[in-house]
């Protein structure tokens, strides 16, 4: 009897061991496919540097901001993949450049936010002026579509120049009493023979320039 026990007990063992062994692997989730990197609006990247660079002076005031076009990363229309803010430190008579960028490229442009050198500063040179924060409401996919829309001749040309990158320019110069952008066709402002500027507080259409 004790026998026959031991040998059933032996049997049940071997079964639930061989069941055990016999259950398919479990299946390891698979990691979703990484997204290419998307550009991002002036605003997004600028509130973004801003909050970073409030850590190097808090007396920091944003002098200028650039967009910075990357080959890899797709086009949108008022987006760029990466850009730069001056920002400056007027007791500390400093300056120093922010960039953000969604990926690694030339130029010592790296991912995210990356802090530049410091260089001197003893205020506003030229037409060009520090703006406050606060004066920045209007997003640059939003100036874009309104330098388009009411630009004198805009659609035109972006039309028999479909090819030309859009840049983008923010800043306060004498030109305008507000914040201004400055949408360009073309990488640059001496390089580019269109551009028109767009109230960067208001939305409003102000000039083209050829």
């Amino acid at each position: 009897m004790i026998m026959r026990s031991k040998l059933l007990l032996t049997l049940i063992s071997a079964a639930v061991l061989f069941s055990a062994c016999s259950e398919a692997p479990k299946k390891v989730a698979e990691k979703a496919p990484e997204l290419p990197p998307e550009p991002v609006t002036g605003s997004t990247a600028f509130f973004r540097m801003y909050t970073a660079a409030r850590g190097w002076a808090a007396d920091l005031q944003p002098l200028r901001m650039t967009s910075i076009h990357l080959p890899d990363v797709k086009k949108v229309p008022g987006k760029a993949a990466a850009w730069q803010v001056m920002f400056v430190s007027p007791a500390r008579q400093r300056a120093r450049p922010y960039t953000y960028s969604v990926i690694e490229s030339v130029g010592n442009l790296h991912k995210d936010i990356f802090a530049g050198n410091e260089e001197g500063w003893s205020g506003p040179r030229g037409t060009v002026k520090p703006f406050i924060v606060q004066a920045l409401k209007i997003d640059s996919d939003a100036a874009y579509e309104t330098a388009l829309k009411k630009g004198k001749k805009a659609a035109e040309y972006a039309k028999l120049n479909p090819d030309k990158n859009i840049s983008f320019l923010l800043e306060q110069n004498n030109k305008f009493p507000d914040l201004t952008w400055r949408v360009i066709w073309g990488d640059s402002v001496g390089t580019s023979n269109f551009s028109v500027f767009v109230d960067a507080t208001t939305g409003e259409y102000l000039e083209t320039m050829r």
